[in-house]
């Protein structure tokens, strides 16, 4: 038997080398110590350097934080889809030599037991916008040769991860200042509606017509069934973030009724004022601030966060701020591959 170096094939099913680095950190967060779900306050924080560029390099460079979808864990980015390479392998095949500009590109963790934290700050989950902006951003630029600067600093995520890449530069625009959004949660009465009804119809008819229930079962199963359970906790968690109940810490006021799905008009009402779409007009001059504004999302997108993207970017035109959108032949799920092109758009933009 002949024994021969592999690495670097193409269609190698196993990992591949990095020409840069990929430092895996811990950030031990004051802000999330003693959160109301009990979550964890060390964070696990991993920190991409393209080839050559060391921590004592010479000039400060642009940074790119990319945020995870709803489920999302930071090892997932890990996972490796058949033919494809990884999101690391991805960001390092970008810097990989053809001569465009280096960037720090930071994997942000800020998961909770409901399964995300929508990155806002909220009574019922945490503040995890501010953990993103006030601890992170600082751990990073302390650390790293970054340019501590918004206008040299943008963020990136898809689906949740895409509305937080929306909605917290327009928040905190002293701390970001450019933002790519891939199929960010948008158009809230066209992408949430239909779940809370699919919700409801679950609850009853597997849960007793309760989340008590639900979230009983949820913790004694022994797997996660995505399809029977994935709407209901997911308006659930977006609720704890969206409208926290004043009343029972770590709980959410509902949007809707659970018996019949039919919509709470005064909750709902708080949910669509933090809709992006929404949100845009109000926050104009900070939009127009940015220095990239880079939107896409599927055609097929099953919560029609195409639409969301499209009504998004109606709302940029109407305001006059700068951007671009791109829709593209595909779902919400296997779009990975997308996002290098959006974190290059933003290194270009952050780098001039």
């Amino acid at each position: 038997m002949a024994l021969s170096d592999a690495e670097g094939s193409p269609g190698a099913p196993w990992e591949r080398p990095l020409a840069g680095t990929l430092d895996r950190l811990v950030v031990e967060s004051e802000l999330l110590a003693g959160n109301p779900l009990g979550d964890p306050a060390r964070r696990p924080l991993y920190v991409y350097r393209p080839p050559g560029v060391e921590l004592d390099h010479p000039r400060p460079l642009p940074s790119v934080y990319v945020i995870q979808g709803y489920t999302g864990q930071l090892d997932m980015w890990e996972r490796r889809e058949p033919f494809e390479p990884n999101m690391f392998e991805r960001v390092d095949a970008l810097f990989g030599g053809d001569g465009g500009p280096d960037a720090i590109v930071v994997f942000v963790d800020a998961w909770t037991s409901y399964g995300g934290s929508q990155f806002i700050d909220s009574t019922a989950t945490g503040p995890y916008q501010s953990y993103l902006c006030d601890e992170v951003v600082p751990f990073v630029d302390e650390r790293y040769p970054t340019a501590a600067d918004r206008d040299r600093r943008g963020i990136a995520g898809k689906s949740s991860g895409g509305y937080g890449a929306m909605v917290v530069p327009m928040m905190r625009p002293d701390v970001f200042g450019a933002l790519a959004s891939h199929a960010g949660d948008a158009l809230f009465e066209v992408s949430y509606i239909p779940g809370f009804r699919e919700s409801a119809r679950i609850l009853r008819d597997d849960f007793d017509g309760s989340y008590e229930v639900f979230f009983e079962r949820l913790e004694a199963a022994d797997h996660f069934d995505l399809p029977r359970l994935g709407e209901p906790i997911m308006w659930y968690a977006c609720a704890a973030c969206y409208t926290p109940d004043p009343e029972r810490p770590g709980k959410p006021l509902l949007p809707f009724d659970v018996a019949t799905g039919r919509l709470v008009d005064d909750v709902w009402e708080r949910w669509l004022e933090l809709d992006p779409v929404r949100m845009a007009p109000r926050h104009a001059d900070e939009l127009r601030s940015m220095r990239r504004i880079y939107l896409d999302a599927g055609r097929s997108d099953e919560w029609y966060l195409d639409l969301g993207a499209q009504a998004f970017a109606g709302e940029l035109d109407r305001i006059g701020a700068t951007h671009t959108l791109e829709l593209f032949d595909g779902k919400h799920g296997g779009i990975t591959y997308r996002y290098p092109g959006a974190i290059r758009e933003l290194v270009v933009a952050l780098s001039g």
